[in-house]
């Protein structure tokens, strides 16, 4: 249970922190069918380690007391879910409005086919806003080879964490905790493309036990895809440092 709260907190790390960067603000990206002036909307196929592979699917707005109801559908325009409005995270940006990313994680259904998956934001004034994510069902592998390997003991801090290139993937992000401070998330990398992350100077420290993991995505930022398809992320390494 522990280490399921761990992965449930990591994601929500995660995609308030995509978010932030992304923007999801409707005006500056004209064409794209993820937004609208509801807000933001995607769908990821995910691979992650303890459970069979799933959709993460997302929701950020800004208007979220306008909103009575976010619907999901799927191409044929058939009923999938609806995103739980009482489920969310909230991101705090200074000097601009409170947003909050409405999130589910769901089975992906066994006749599932790739093609424009819907959402159907119902305002409270009868509105309906809707909103497009193209979804292809094809999985992304997890990381392997990561060095340093489960359980390595080493004798000085790394200066820097490395895996086998992933096919598929275009961008990989590093998460490391601190095991003696309850398993503290300190560092979340930024995207890189390389399959090696240089780590920041003292960030590690001699005496030190940590685990860290990779997050891979094969696109980001893109008009069809949304902020990206594919996901995997790979299971927590634990080591130690002398």
């Amino acid at each position: 249970m522990a280490r399921i709260t761990g992965m449930i907190r990591t994601m929500a790390w995660l995609i308030a922190a995509m978010l932030v960067a992304y923007g999801a603000i409707a005006g500056k990206h004209t064409g794209d069918s993820h937004y609208t002036p509801a807000g933001f909307f995607d769908i990821h196929v995910c691979n992650w380690p303890e459970r069979p592979p799933f959709y993460l699917a997302l929701f950020s707005t800004t208007r979220f007391h306008e909103i009575a109801a976010i619907e999901i559908l799927n191409p044929d325009g058939e009923h999938l879910f609806n995103l739980d409005l009482n489920r969310y995270r909230t991101i705090k940006r200074k000097g601009k409005a409170e947003k909050r990313v409405f999130m589910l994680l769901a089975p992906i259904p066994e006749q599932a086919r790739d093609g424009w998956h819907q959402a159907i934001v119902v305002m409270k004034n009868g509105e309906r806003i809707p909103a497009k994510d193209y979804v292809e069902h094809i999985l992304l592998d997890r990381a392997t080879g990561q060095q340093p390997a489960h359980q390595a003991e080493l004798q000085a801090p790394p200066s820097q964490l490395s895996w086998r290139a992933i096919d598929g993937a275009g961008y990989y992000q590093v998460f490391i905790r601190d095991l003696w401070h309850d398993g503290k998330l300190i560092h979340s990398s930024k995207l890189v493309k390389t399959h090696h992350y240089v780590l920041p100077e003292g960030l590690l420290q001699p005496g030190g036990y940590y685990a860290w993991k990779v997050h891979a995505r094969d696109v980001n930022e893109d008009i069809r895809l949304g902020d990206f398809n594919r996901g995997s992320q790979g299971e927590w390494l634990e080591f130690s440092i002398d």
